[in-house]
């Protein structure tokens, strides 16, 4: 057997052992893409590194919970709040990873190519016609070698796209556009956040004042019942009388109940809030509660609507939006015109039949894609239709941010005057309470009446509480809609006490600063 039969015989082999290793290994990667649930044991572990993520760094609440601490612990520990950070700073890496999209290619290959046998080629050389009138005809000369067997390459090469580089440049000013659209969003999460802290807080702080006042009302109700069921069944009294008078406690008591059951889940919704341990007692202290400056009820509404159109967050994000989509449309134009590049490398090459085995280079290209006669007007078409899209979502945002300021605004005059009426009531019926309990201490009142009217009492601040937690609402609505906030530094580089002094302060300072500039 010669020596080429032998070659052939091995690279036919080789050839067969790779498609056999080829087949495996497909194989194995279908068998590995079968669905595989997740285990106990992964799930307790992963939730538990959840649970100590989420309360690192977070600082225990010591002592009374005041209105401002509590934003200010939204402001820094919410874990929503958390993803809209995370979401703009993921936002201005896509800017960064976008700049370098304008840069040259430098590409860096290498590789090895490997031949059962050497290439070679042979060359014909053309006889002509004959003198004796012979039909011309082709000689095969000596084969020669022009590939070596086995051989690796290597080169470093360096394009310079001009349309690549007018496109990263307009995808760049579309990204800072986002990261100011991601940094909108964040305001907007951040004034819907300081909304449900103020109205929760107020909902918890009622819990926290009703309690002992609702176990204790609960008791006397419940005694007194069991004392006219008593009654009844020694017939001391009429029986209609006895069943009308528990009548009335157990209404009584099913509004206590009622109460008691509202009050129950603000103390959790304000944990959750605040990255709080749940289930954890948190004491509040009743501060905070001032509203008497009427800045913005006194306020024009013209100067109101020019604060709203000029800092509401949704608002200015559609303007960004139409930025981005303006954008586009250069980019559609941009990607019609023709494509120049050029293209600069170094290359090696170890085949040994080579006279130079290192050489450079260059090139440059002029290239036009002939479809683009015919959908470039269609692709320009789609994008001005996305601007007119932006540009009617922004006016219909407008209108929205306007109708709500004004309804914004009649929200919180209502709501402070359905507050000093709820007020009112309170003392009103605080006062009859405090009457009837001497009087019952000196068995002048029945405890029926007494009953009643301590339920009375707690239900009338409840709604006191209630008004006040929509009072605030309300205010957080319209500053909210004006687009104003405190002026904090970066929560993470800020300490918790330090937040919370930024975050003190007239809310509406921010309103009166604006309108005296303009």
């Amino acid at each position: 057997m010669s020596h080429s039969q032998i070659l052939s015989i091995n690279g036919k082999r080789g050839f067969k052992l790779l498609s056999v290793a080829a087949a495996v290994a497909v194989l194995a990667a279908c068998g590995s893409l079968a669905p595989k649930a997740i285990e106990a044991p992964e799930l307790v572990q992963t939730n538990q590194a959840d649970t100590a993520a989420m309360r690192q760094g977070v600082e225990p609440v010591t002592g009374p919970l005041t209105l401002d601490e509590a934003m200010a612990r939204a402001l820094k520990y919410n874990l929503d709040r958390r993803a809209r950070l995370m979401e703009e700073s993921i936002a201005l890496q896509q800017l960064d990873v976008t700049r370098f999209d304008m840069l040259p290619k430098l590409v860096a290959q290498a590789g090895y190519s490997d031949r059962s046998r050497e290439r070679a080629t042979f060359s014909q050389r053309y006889n002509p016609v004959s003198p004796y009138g012979d039909v011309g005809t082709m000689d095969r000369t000596t084969s020669s070698y022009s590939s070596a067997a086995d051989h690796s390459t290597a080169d470093l090469g360096l394009t310079w796209n001009l349309l690549d580089v007018m496109v990263g440049q307009t995808s760049a000013k579309q990204a800072a556009d986002r990261v100011l659209i991601a940094a909108e969003k964040r305001r907007k999460a951040m004034h819907v956040l300081m909304q449900d802290v103020r109205t929760v807080y107020w909902r918890a702080v009622s819990a926290q004042k009703l309690r002992d006042q609702v176990q204790a009302t609960q008791k006397m109700a419940e005694a007194a019942l069991t004392d006219a069921r008593q009654a009844e069944a020694e017939r001391l009294r009429s029986p209609l009388d006895s069943l009308r008078y528990q009548r009335q406690l157990l209404e009584n008591l099913r509004l206590l109940e009622a109460i008691s059951q509202e009050l129950s889940t603000a103390q959790v919704e304000l944990a959750s809030l605040i990255n709080a341990p749940v289930g954890q007692s948190i004491t509040l202290a009743e501060a905070g509660g001032d509203f008497s400056h009427d800045t913005p009820l006194t306020t024009p509404m013209a100067q109101l609507e020019a604060v709203a159109l000029e800092n509401n967050a949704d608002l200015r994000e559609q303007h960004y939006n139409g930025r981005v989509a303006r954008a586009e449309v250069r980019k559609t134009m941009t990607r019609l015109f023709p494509n120049l590049s050029f293209n600069y490398s170094v290359k090696y090459d170890s085949d040994e039949y080579l006279v130079h085995n290192n050489w450079n280079e260059a090139g440059l290209q002029l290239s036009f894609n002939l479809f683009n006669l015919l959908t470039g007007p269609t692709q320009i078409k789609f994008a001005e239709a996305g601007v007119a899209l932006a540009d009617q979502r922004r006016m219909a945002m407008q209108m929205a941010v306007v109708t709500q300021l004004h309804l914004a605004r009649l929200q919180l005059q209502n709501a402070r005057a359905q507050f000093n009426r709820a007020d009112a009531i309170y003392s009103v019926d605080n006062k009859i309470a405090e009457n009837i309990r001497a009087r019952q201490s000196v068995q002048a009142q029945s405890q029926l009446d007494r009953v009643a009217n301590e339920t009375t009492a707690i239900l009338s601040l409840l709604r006191r509480y209630q008004a006040l937690s929509q009072v605030h609402l309300a205010e957080s609505r319209l500053i909210a809609n004006l687009g104003l906030e405190p002026k904090i530094g970066s929560t993470s580089d800020l300490t918790l006490a330090q937040l919370t002094e930024q975050v003190k302060g007239n809310p509406w300072a921010a309103l009166t600063a604006s309108t005296a500039a303009k």
